[in-house]
């Protein structure tokens, strides 16, 4: 029986209210138990010291032994063993220290791994090694069939979908709905389908003499099923080992679940981050783009800046390329950005007239439920002849710089209000020409005012960035940003900074324009 620090009953096998009629679940030991357990279970579960754990004593005209088995949160699982009977007794404490190591040993191999498929694994090899002869668990199916994991005792783990029918399995479709088990005594082994016997029992002399079908419990919903088999030299399934194999099964299932709702996080992470990621530049009609992104927070790759490109039609039109700065880091600045980005979307066919589209823009940030400030570098680009001519506007964003071929550093004027922030809005629009091998720099705040340096302190600046470009001069798209990110990175060390983008647009060296060729 089971006892906790306070000495109340909290369970008990049969044998135990044999020998303590007046023994239930909920009573203090001492209702029922002789004075002796009773202060045994005191020295126990008291400050006393590292009592031993056999106490002895009368008990109904007879002398018994009392085994403590300390527990958690202070329980204590008493084992009463007569004189008559330790032979057996300690057969019987073997065999479920043994069981109580496996099951940790199982818990502790599954929770390592939060794969579905390595937990599959790791659960029917033990199984086929400590509870029956081969073990194979069948998973939620599809449309497409089950996944179906089997191994023998002594052999390699096999993995396969299969399209099945869970209804040729006598138990099976029950297990797999959360049903409760079948005793193996309902299970013909004849009865099995193909599927479900491993290679090695299909020719063997002695085939398989006993199935039994335990379901895998998950959180809210089964994760599958365990189906045992054993040969026909072996003894069939005990009552006790069906338990036992439930109490099996109900470890695996736990970890299955929690590996199964790790790879749906996963996957929801994975399609939802490809939403919020920046795009990947290219050339587009023979104009090179290039972008580099560096988040706030170490090891995340999105925050609250973010760049978009949207490609002309033909080559005579506009592209829109657009670089930007929501308020805030993180996922949450990250997502205001896409919110942002969808926007931006909608109002490209706009963006021959700057001032409309950054407008409307402004307008959609006032009214949304989660306003933000933003603040937005706005080009449009077209290549003429050799030559690529931008139209610049900028909403509280600092301001582009060109890179002439001579080293010469350009700023474009054209200064805007800070969008999501007031109704009333100004904007003006620049034009520039760049000639072959120049480049145009979009950048954010985050680049200017990142600190470090010998102090730790100094921001970068401006004329550091100048510097640096003047040192591109000629080079490509791809290299000035590369450039940019790395001397900011080395500037930056790893201190605290804010979110950092820049994005070139330059124009090629060659005289013809290109073709069209898409990021």
């Amino acid at each position: 029986m089971t006892v906790d620090a306070d000495g109340i009953v909290l369970s008990h096998n049969e044998q135990a209210s044999v020998a303590l009629p007046g023994v239930a679940v909920g009573l203090p030991l001492a209702a029922a138990a002789p004075a002796w357990l009773v202060e045994a279970h005191l020295r126990h579960t008291g400050d006393g010291g590292s009592p031993s754990v056999w106490a002895g004593g009368r008990l109904g005209g007879r002398r018994v032994n009392a085994l403590a088995g300390p527990g958690s949160n202070g329980t204590v699982t008493w084992w009463l063993v007569g004189d008559h009977a330790p032979a057996a007794v300690a057969r019987e404490l073997a065999r479920e220290r043994a069981r109580a190591g496996l099951l940790q040993e199982l818990s502790s191999e599954l929770l390592a791994s939060m794969n579905v498929e390595r937990c599959m694994r790791a659960t029917v090899r033990r199984a086929a090694r400590n509870l029956a002869d081969a073990a194979v668990i069948v998973g939620p199916g599809d449309d497409t069939g089950h996944p179906v994991t089997r191994c023998t005792a002594d052999g390699p783990v096999v993995q396969e979908h299969i399209a099945l029918d869970p209804e040729q399995l006598p138990g099976l479709a029950e297990a797999l709905s959360g049903l409760p088990t079948v005793s193996s005594r309902w299970i013909d082994p004849r009865q099995l389908p193909p599927w479900a016997v491993p290679d090695e029992f299909v020719d063997a002399a002695d085939g398989i003499g006993s199935v039994a079908v335990v379901p895998l419990p998950g959180h809210g919903a089964p994760v599958g099923c365990l189906v045992l088999l054993r040969r026909r030299r072996a003894a069939t399934f005990t009552p006790g080992e069906e338990s036992f194999a439930q109490l099996f099964a109900a470890r695996a299932g736990a970890a299955l679940s929690i590996a199964r709702g790790h790879a749906r996080q996963a996957h929801l992470t994975d399609v939802l981050m490809r939403d919020l990621l920046p795009p990947e530049l290219g050339r587009v009609h023979g104009i090179g783009f290039s972008a580099r992104y560096r988040a706030s927070v170490a090891g995340e790759r999105v925050g609250g800046d973010f760049y978009d490109l949207y490609p002309a039609d033909t080559p005579e039109t506009e592209t829109v390329v657009v670089l930007g700065d929501v308020c805030g880091k993180g996922l949450e600045a990250a997502v205001t950005a896409r919110g942002t980005r969808s926007a931006l979307r909608a109002l490209v066919p706009f963006a021959a007239d700057h001032t409309r589209l950054l407008t409307l823009l402004n307008s959609a940030l006032l009214a949304s439920e989660q306003p933000a400030f933003v603040t937005l570098a706005l080009a449009t680009v077209v290549r003429e002849d050799a030559h690529v001519r931008l139209r610049l506007s900028s909403a509280g964003h600092p301001a582009p710089l060109i890179v002439r071929t001579t080293g010469r550093i350009e700023t474009v004027r054209a200064p805007g209000t800070l969008l999501g922030a007031f109704p009333d809005t100004e904007f003006d629009t620049a034009e520039v020409t760049l000639r072959p091998g120049e480049t145009c720099l979009l950048f954010t705040d985050g680049i200017t005012e990142a600190r470090g340096g010998p102090l730790g302190t100094v921001m970068f600046g401006e004329n550091r960035l100048r510097t640096v470009l003047s040192q591109c001069a000629g080079m490509p798209p791809e290299v000035v940003t590369e450039r940019v990110q790395m001397v900011v990175a080395q500037w930056v060390g790893d201190r605290r900074h804010d979110d950092m983008a820049v994005l070139a647009i330059g124009a090629p060296h060659d005289k013809r324009p290109a073709t069209d060729r898409q990021p």
